[in-house]
């Protein structure tokens, strides 16, 4: 019994070590969220009170769900800072959110911030209508 305890642990460990070892493909993530759309004429500027959602792709974009479109914002600098479980504080001048704002990012668990995120250009994806 007591050689089968390390050897279940050493197991347990190995079994820990792949599962977190395993990279996510970023890139792909934001490619399924954007499956069956076509990238438009990047914008400046979104108007925050038609924003219904938004989705942070970790360490790589954010993604502003408006009307039918998504847009899509790589950041100038702090991506590395996304995480799927942050609030996005913003704090805009007047209601749209633009390429020169900052964003803050608000850890719920830990009650603070922890990074800041520069926006970068909005890209907008629309559906393609299929012929046919």
């Amino acid at each position: 019994m007591r050689k089968i305890l390390p050897l279940i642990a050493a197991g347990l460990f190995l079994g820990a070590a792949s599962a977190q070892a395993a990279p996510v493909d970023r890139e792909a993530q934001l490619d399924r969220a954007l499956e069956g759309r076509v990238a438009g004429e990047p914008v400046d500027c979104i108007t925050l009170s038609r924003v219904r959602g938004t989705r942070i792709i970790p360490d790589t974009a954010i993604v502003y769900e408006v009307g039918n479109t998504l847009y899509v914002n790589r950041p100038r600098a702090g991506a590395s800072s996304l995480d799927e479980m942050d609030t996005l504080v913003s704090r805009p001048f007047g209601n749209r959110l633009c390429s020169v704002d900052t964003i803050q990012l608000y850890d719920t668990s830990a009650r603070m911030t922890h990074g800041v995120v520069f926006l970068g250009d909005f890209v907008p994806y629309r559906r393609v209508d299929r012929a046919d």
